[in-house]
């Protein structure tokens, strides 16, 4: 074997060490912390407006052995599970009855163009007239913080699928059924995946608005208990909560983004 052939041989087993663009991220988090601890063990940030890192740290601990952290999260994930599934079907469902057809457009859009300027709490009077006071009103308004944005991107992203490929569906004599299958639904998948994380950002901010209001259960329950006495521990806990939840639920779905478009690596710049 030569010793070119040698030194092509790519080494295994080796750990890769992170980038230092990737620990250059961790930089402001961590330095904004050390500047929050010292400005509350100095006295500059009183414990009444802002509880240190190591007692926010020291009370989530505190609410996870006696389960009242555990028992939140567990409520209000259903919650946004629930309103998400109901929002996802509902947007795609009117996306593909807009994108697909004129009437369907002119039926649709102008109704889903005025309701994405409606802000939460203006809905929550009305929906609390319509639903009561229980576990309906707050899914219905996590659905509806979902269905918006995954509407309109997916809209956008079938009305962009490119029309030469319609004429290469007409060539091959695909039906309408294959032209939806094969062509259009994978054409604006990159925008619906868009609208998806979109969607479920505000899936949180909605549910964040919802259980505010008449909640018995649930993190907002908590933080909005937690403002009566004053613990602003406790309202920190709960909105480091909030922000996990949301970037896990982010990141999982680039990882379905990244399976489901591997296709357009090639396309992208080394």
């Amino acid at each position: 074997m030569s010793a070119i052939a040698v030194q092509a041989r790519p080494i295994t087993g080796r750990p890769r060490l992170p980038s230092v663009s990737a620990l250059a991220r961790f930089v402001a988090p961590v330095l904004l912390v050390v500047v929050w601890q010292l400005a509350s063990s100095t006295g500059v940030l009183p414990e009444r407006l802002l509880a240190s890192p190591v007692t926010v740290v020291q009370t989530a601990v505190d609410l996870i052995k006696d389960g009242t952290l555990t028992k939140a999260v567990s409520v209000s994930l259903r919650r946004a599970a629930l309103g998400f599934v109901i929002g996802a079907v509902a947007g795609i469902g009117l996306a593909l009855l807009a994108g697909l057809s004129r009437a369907g457009e002119y039926l649709v859009d102008p109704l889903m163009q005025m309701l994405r300027t409606l802000p939460f709490y203006g809905l929550i009077p009305l929906f609390i007239l319509w639903f009561g006071i229980g576990e309906l009103p707050k899914i219905v308004l996590v659905a509806f913080g979902v269905a918006v944005p995954l509407y309109l991107n997916t809209f956008a992203g079938i009305r962009g699928v490119d029309g030469k490929l319609a004429e290469l569906a007409r060539v091959q004599r695909l039906s309408r059924a294959g032209l939806i299958r094969h062509i259009v639904l994978p054409g604006a998948l990159p925008q619906t995946l868009v609208g998806l994380r979109q969607s479920l950002g505000v899936a949180w901010l909605a549910l964040i608005v919802a259980e505010q209001v008449n909640a018995d259960a649930g993190l907002g329950f908590m933080i909005n208990d937690a403002r009566e006495f004053l613990r602003t521990d406790v309202i920190v806990v709960g909105l480091l909560v909030y922000s996990v939840l949301g970037l896990l639920t982010d990141a999982l779905v680039r990882s379905i983004e990244r399976r489901a478009l591997s296709w357009r690596r090639g396309f992208l710049a080394p």
